[in-house]
């Protein structure tokens, strides 16, 4: 769609004045911005600027500052929301990047938190406590605090009993005044009617007035008897008495629209520790909506609705279980149930109890499966459909997700309806899935939204969704709020006294209309239809993107540049600058696209472990790079796989040398060649670094039990203090283990490749492929003998380098001592602690359960910081930008430096960047290991 040239060009007295508030606070570039325009919606809205709020007192100054010159803001942290409440064309507050507190509270009975902080960092935290937060909305892995509130989350289980407006205490809430109000206080009330007398009168007089409504009563109590986040939560009237708990719960489900929460105190909510999780094919839609009430009164905690397109999708996954796949869905739908218990026997007594139930249906009670395994494949199925269909959408449309809510008894007709309303209009591949134990199902649509006849298709549709959900006695939003998308039709729902009762609201809490206006209370009706965004063609890597912001938690440079999913929308962009003539913007984000996207992009793929729909960002990455190299550096990195030895030692030389040298002689030096050649392309030296490695073994061998490929990485950089590396300890632990092992020959001038495939260099990957599958295909024995490399990314890079050649089986170190020297030797003395750093990729490669099983096994305790991510460093990203190691790491290097123990990874690499980072030394895990054990 057009966009204003107001978009993309800022007032400059707008970005002075926004500077002189919040000093070095504000970015503006048209990357920034055009970063931001895009959230896990169907709007888009470009931001005049973002500013990067550092602590509820910034947030106090900001609003000030809006206030006296008309600013709009939006508040924004995880960019996960549905219906368009965190976009702008004001000024976008970025709440995530130093938003991120924990702090658990009472044995984990309550929990303090800031809105930058997701679902699931806060329930890891809570985890040790067998406690977790209430709300558990399917984008736990992304979504914030901040939205939690501000949406009034629910989820697959917690219904309307533990969603954020049961379970939310206290929090601190800046208003639009600048008042900073800690409603946790003891003399919180008195404050507010100190403070902001108007706002405690107003709150009063409008409790009395809907008190004094029978009509308004009964609307409440009947829209809010269902999951219900549509418009004001007006209920809070009900619910309490005192203006300052009125104030609190209305903020919940506000949307940012009333004031800002700067932390939040929940009460948690146990966790169930035995569980049993089946997945229930019934023969069509009518059929699995009937019997929901049932199965509800059966003590189902959780019944998921999946309709026959859900499950076709569903089936595409790679994780989905086998007897998903098995399936012949044709026209069926099926329920994926959860039976939740606290103990053995009393998940036994529920099973049992709710056998006769699943008969009754045609059913097998032993559908239901406790194996942690197959539970987690059907959540991780249902909790990233939404994504997984929209990924699958044609190119160039747009999906948008609607909510809505009726009462249970009436949901299959809903459902029914709604399939006849798709069959009318035409969109051929809608889906039909959610809670459907709350009456609360999600339906996608695919549309283009650039054709005007497609846009009348939305409008008429949308009229007509309308009228049969309100005429169900249902809510038009149940749990991913009012938004953009439905706020035209919040009088409709509720009725003229109520939302005159909700304007005031707005109006008594926001006098000027500064925060994010045109969400939940709007005077166009056609608002819905606005702004709509449009999704031009990339490149295939990433075209399927549905900008949910799943990928952004594991990301390492999330608080540095940009995330996965803005290095995937500037694309867009660009592609759109392109299409409409726009040379100059295309090619300012190209520039800008450099150092943002592609020289701090750490290629780890953590974002695809995270996709719904498998995109590996890095993969785009890497396209990029090697669309921008010339011949001669092509031949220069082609050259170099041929002579792979003379440079690994003559860098760790280098190292060597400078390691000897006063360290202000090498530092300056490279700073000098970086300034000359470019910091992407000359390493920066610093103290912290190791001297260079040495040569890898060379081992043979009549009777091998596997063939080794030592990592080159040991080459080039020696071990931690305290160590001789992981090469030896390897070795010495295959000889204690009475295991035979023989290296590919001429090991010192072969590589996984990994160097060339990560910068792009495409000539020089294929070179060395072909010299190394050739000496591992002999040393293999043509695949007879295991692979094992002693690097999880060296394993990684091995794995895709043969991938064409199925025949031979890579076997991560870790995983081969796990299995093969762990069982045949004696742990002699145990570690008291070791923290363990698992990595990108051991995580990618599954590996991380057998260093946990090795650590276990050599050590009293082992932990893991509750903030772990990748590090970052990345191969060469560290010696090239040592600000993304360290941007990646800062969060838990702070907790890695206050556990004691001994420190473990199992990359060299890591390893550096962890000891650089926290100033404690990080060794590989084998040699832990070798330093534990002996032979039997």
């Amino acid at each position: 769609m057009s966009r204003r040239p107001a978009d993309l060009n800022p007032d400059p007295d707008l970005l002075a004045l926004l500077e002189g508030a919040l000093p070095g606070q504000v970015a503006s570039r048209a990357s920034d911005r055009l970063g931001y325009a895009h959230d896990a919606s169907h709007y888009l809205l470009t931001p005049q600027a973002v500013v990067y709020a550092r602590n509820g007192g910034d947030i106090a100054t900001l609003v000030r500052t809006a206030a006296e010159a008309g600013l709009a803001l939006t508040f924004r942290s995880g960019g996960t929301s549905l219906s368009g409440q965190g976009v702008s064309d004001g000024v976008l507050v970025d709440t995530r990047r130093n938003f991120g507190s924990i702090e658990v509270l009472d044995q984990g009975a309550r929990v303090r938190v800031q809105p930058g902080a997701t679902v699931r960092a806060v329930n890891t935290r809570l985890a040790r406590f067998a406690r977790k937060l209430g709300p558990d909305p399917a984008s736990e892995a992304a979504c914030t605090i901040g939205g939690v509130i501000a949406n009034n989350s629910s989820g697959m289980a917690c219904g309307v009993e533990s969603n954020a407006y049961r379970t939310l205490e206290s929090a601190v809430l800046v208003l639009a005044s600048g008042t900073i109000l800690d409603t946790g206080q003891a003399d919180a009330e008195e404050r507010l009617r100190s403070l902001e007398p108007r706002i405690h009168e107003g709150l009063s007089r409008l409790r009395d007035r809907v008190l004094g409504s029978p009509q308004s009563v009964a609307t409440i109590q009947r829209q809010f008897a269902i999951k219900n986040t549509m418009g004001y939560g007006v209920n809070s009237f009900l619910d309490y008495s005192r203006p300052l708990d009125i104030l609190l719960h209305l903020v919940v489900g506000s949307e940012g629209s009333l004031a800002f929460i700067a932390e939040a105190t929940f009460r948690t909510v146990p966790v169930a520790t035995h569980n049993a999780t089946g997945l229930l094919l019934l023969n069509d839609l009518a059929t699995a909506t009937a019997a929901v009430p049932d199965l509800a009164a059966a003590g189902f905690a959780a019944i998921e609705l999946l309709d026959a397109t859900s499950l076709r999708v569903a089936q595409r996954d790679a994780n989905a279980p086998p007897q998903l796949r098995a399936l012949d869905v044709d026209q069926h739908a099926a329920l994926l149930v959860e039976l939740q218990e606290h103990s053995a026997p009393d998940l036994q007594h529920r099973l049992e109890a709710t056998s006769g139930q699943l008969r009754s249906l045609g059913l097998n009670d032993g559908l239901l499966s406790s194996d942690p395994t197959v539970r987690g494949s059907l959540w991780r199925i249902r909790k990233g459909l939404y994504a997984a269909v929209a990924g699958a959408r044609p190119s160039g449309s747009t999906a948008l997700l609607e909510d809505v809510a009726v009462p249970v008894d009436r949901l299959g007709e809903t459902c029914t309806e709604l399939t006849r309303l798709f069959e009318r209009f035409e969109y051929q591949d809608s889906v039909i899935f959610g809670h459907a134990k709350d009456g609360n199902v999600h339906f996608l649509l695919n549309e283009w939204f650039e054709q005007q006849a497609s846009l009348d298709r939305y409008r008429q549709f949308t009229e007509e969704m309308v009228d049969l959900v309100l005429g169900n006695g249902g809510t038009l939003k149940a749990e991913h709020g009012t938004g953009r998308i439905m706020a035209p039709f919040v009088r409709r729902q509720y009725g003229d006294e109520l939302y005159e009762v909700m304007t005031e609201v707005k109006h008594l809490l926001d006098p000027q209309g500064i925060l994010n206006p045109g969400v939940l209370i709007t005077d166009d009706p056609d608002l819905h239809l606005r702004h709509l965004k449009s999704t031009p063609t990339i490149e295939p890597e990433a075209d399927r993107c549905v900008e949910c912001g799943y990928c952004e938690p594991v990301c390492p440079s999330r608080a540095l540049t940009t995330t996965p999913r803005q290095r995937i929308v500037l694309r867009r962009e660009v592609a759109r600058a392109r299409a409409a003539g726009d040379a100059a913007l295309a090619d300012q984000l190209e520039q800008e696209y450099e150092y943002e996207a592609k020289q701090t992009c750490a290629v780890d793929g953590m974002c695809q472990t995270l996709c719904p729909v498998n995109i590996n960002t890095g993969d785009l990455i890497r396209r990029l790079r090697s669309d921008q190299h010339g011949p001669a550096s092509q031949r220069a990195w082609t050259s170099l796989a041929r002579h792979w030895e003379g440079f690994t030692r003559g860098s760790a030389a280098a190292l060597s040398a400078a390691a000897a040298l006063p360290p202000a002689l090498p530092a300056t030096a490279t700073r000098i060649a970086r300034k000359v050649a470019g910091k992407d392309n000359v390493p920066l030296w610093s103290p912290d670094l190791p001297a260079g490695g040495t040569r890898r073994p060379e081992l043979s061998t009549d009777r091998p039990v596997a063939v080794y490929f030592p990592s080159c990485l040991s080459t080039m950089f020696a071990p931690a203090p305290g160590g001789n590396g992981v090469q030896d300890a390897f070795v010495s632990l295959c000889r204690q283990a009475d295991l035979e092992i023989r290296t590919v020959e001429a090991i010192n001038s072969l590589c996984c490749g990994t160097p060339w495939k990560s910068k792009g260099f495409d000539r020089g990957y294929a070179e060395m492929k072909r010299r190394s599958t050739e000496a591992i295909l002999r040393a293999s024995e043509g695949g007879r003998l295991p692979v094992v490399t002693d690097a999880s990314s060296c394993t990684e890079g091995l794995e895709g380098l043969l991938s064409d050649l199925p025949q031979l089986r890579v076997v991560d170190a870790v995983e081969f001592a796990a299995e093969q020297i762990l069982p045949n030797v004696t742990v002699l003395t145990r570690h008291p602690r070791i923290v363990l750093h698992p990595t990108c990729s051991s995580t990618r490669l599954g590996s991380t359960s057998s260093m946990h099983r090795i650590a276990e096994a050599i050590a009293h305790e082992v932990v893991v910081a509750d903030d772990w991510g990748c590090c970052g460093f990345a191969g060469d990203r560290g010696l090239l930008h040592p600000e993304l190691s360290a941007s990646a790491l800062a969060s838990q290097a702070a907790q890695l430096r206050d556990l004691d123990g001994r420190c473990a990874s199992v990359n060299r690499t890591c390893e550096i960047a962890l000891s650089r980072a926290t100033g404690r030394d990080f060794q590989h895990l084998l040699e832990l290991m070798a330093q534990a054990v002996g032979a039997k």
